[in-house]
């Protein structure tokens, strides 16, 4: 039935760490790209937006905070739904200390 895995505890442990960690990069890289499209125009926002992802202003544009809408330090990110939000904090990206995303989805020790 696992053929194709590992058969010592080991190896199982090292391939589940280079799994995680390659699905956070994805994960991470389908966050940019989402903020990509949503500065290019080519999504329209949904009218109840939630939250906004504060991105970088070096040349990657990489997601560096979460906000909830309406916040002032945030009103330029890019808009995401309460799932994206939720993944972005379960992502590290941390959570706006001022208006604190993460207690308004039941994440208490985000930030």
């Amino acid at each position: 039935m696992y053929e194709d895995l590992p058969p010592d505890l080991s190896r199982l442990r090292t391939l589940e760490t280079w799994l995680v960690l390659s699905l956070d990069r994805v994960r991470r890289r389908i966050l940019e790209v989402e903020m990509e499209q949503a500065a290019s125009g080519s999504r329209v926002e949904p009218p109840d937006v939630r939250y906004r992802m504060q991105r970088g202003v070096d040349e990657h544009r990489a997601p560096v905070k979460l906000h909830v809408n309406g916040c002032v330090l945030g009103k330029k990110g890019m808009p995401i739904g309460e799932a994206d939000a939720r993944r972005a904090l379960s992502e590290q990206i941390p959570a706006c200390g001022i208006c604190r995303p993460g207690t308004e989805l039941g994440i208490l020790d985000a930030g």
